[in-house]
Parts: structure tokens; C-alpha cells; sequence
């Protein structure tokens, strides 16, 4: 790590409500100083499939100029920081698929001392929450990387209760994330540039 602390919020969202808070959690590394890419990771369903709901056509048009994440931003940032729906209790395919394709950058241990967090989102309540950011933090426990949560570290965290990361209950995609949900991915950037933060210190001081 050198210099200013680069974040690469990496999300996938098929009708917006990840995305949300993929936006919460980029403005929130933002005011908290670093250097912020927003990256949605690539659509794998087919054309009809998204065509049949006009919320996720209209959110892959919304988002049609969010660029789409490559291995050099997983290089890039000193934070990476992951955005899914829950699939089961695990994050989308479309996420895990470009988690699949970094094996050459792991392989490297160029992923190895980085900072990682995540946040997801459930069409109902005990949708999966938990499970999911525990499953993806697995991923980043391979790569050798430093895993930093929200915790109860803020008042507002006793509210929100999920202290592995920021998550929200949509009901299938019809309620956007209200103050408790964004608070909590804003704490969960701002926490994981802090650490981030504090290491590169140590690294040049």
C-alpha cells in the first residue's frame, strides 16, 4: 500500500437494491479519504430472462455506464469491498463467477495483506445474511486477506444487528434500503479504509 487508500467497491444487483448500497458504501470510502472505484461484476442470465422483469431491464439500463470490474481493480485496491444478493444462503453467480476467474492474481499471492468486507441483501428476513457474508469472507480467507467487519463498534450497529456486515431485507425486491441498511454499509466501508489505513502508516512510517 502506498499513498492515498484505493477502494474498489465490487457489487452485482439485478433490480438495484445491492447497488444502493454499493453507492452508499462508495461515497462513504469517499468522505473517509480514499481513492473509489465502483465496479459491477458481468450479467450471465440470459436476455429473456432479464427482458421478463421490468425491474431488472430497467436496472441493467440504469447502470448500463457502471464499468465492468476486470482482475487489474482486484490488483489495484489496497480495499476490496463485496456487494451481493443472497442466492441460497451465497452470494450470485454472476459474483462468484468473477471470484473463480482470479485464480492466476492468487496464484501470484497478489491478493494476499489486502482489505476486505462485504454486504448483501435478501428478498425476506432470515433470508440467508449471515451465511452469505460468512461464505464470502471464506473466499478472502484463501487470498491471504484481512477481513474487516462492522462488529458493534457504533451505536447504530445495535440497531442494524448483523455485526459481519452491512445486509437488508428487500421483501422480493420491493423496499429499498432505508437508513438502518445504508448507516450500516457506510460504517462498513468507512471501517475497512481506517484499517486500511492505519496499516499503510505502519508500512511507511
Amino acid at each position: 500500500m502506498d499513498g492515498q487508500v484505493k477502494v474498489a467497491v465490487i457489487y452485482y444487483s439485478a433490480t438495484g437494491i445491492t447497488y444502493q448500497m454499493a453507492q452508499a458504501a462508495c461515497e462513504a470510502a469517499g468522505e473517509a479519504g480514499a481513492e473509489v472505484r465502483l465496479r459491477k461484476v458481468r450479467e450471465l442470465a440470459p436476455e429473456e430472462a432479464i427482458r421478463s422483469n421490468s425491474g431488472w431491464h430497467a436496472h441493467r439500463l440504469e447502470t448500463q455506464d457502471v464499468p465492468e470490474v476486470q482482475l487489474d481493480d482486484l490488483s489495484w485496491a489496497d480495499v476490496l469491498i463485496f456487494g451481493s444478493p443472497t442466492r441460497y444462503g451465497m452470494i450470485a453467480a454472476q459474483l462468484k463467477q468473477f471470484i473463480d476467474s482470479s485464480g492466476p492474481l492468487w496464484a501470484q499471492g497478489a491478493l494476499a495483506d489486502k482489505v476486505y468486507t462485504g454486504f448483501c441483501s435478501t428478498a425476506t428476513a432470515h433470508g440467508g445474511q449471515e451465511a452469505t457474508l460468512l461464505s464470502l469472507y471464506t473466499v478472502f480467507y484463501h487470498w491471504g486477506g484481512i477481513v474487516v467487519t462492522p462488529g458493534y463498534t457504533d451505536p447504530s450497529q445495535f440497531v442494524a444487528g448483523n455485526p459481519y456486515g452491512a445486509s437488508h431485507t428487500s421483501n422480493n425486491g420491493e423496499t429499498a434500503p432505508d437508513d438502518v441498511a445504508l448507516t450500516a454499509t457506510a460504517l462498513t466501508a468507512r471501517r475497512a479504509v481506517q484499517v486500511a489505513a492505519r496499516l499503510l502508516r505502519g508500512a511507511t512510517g
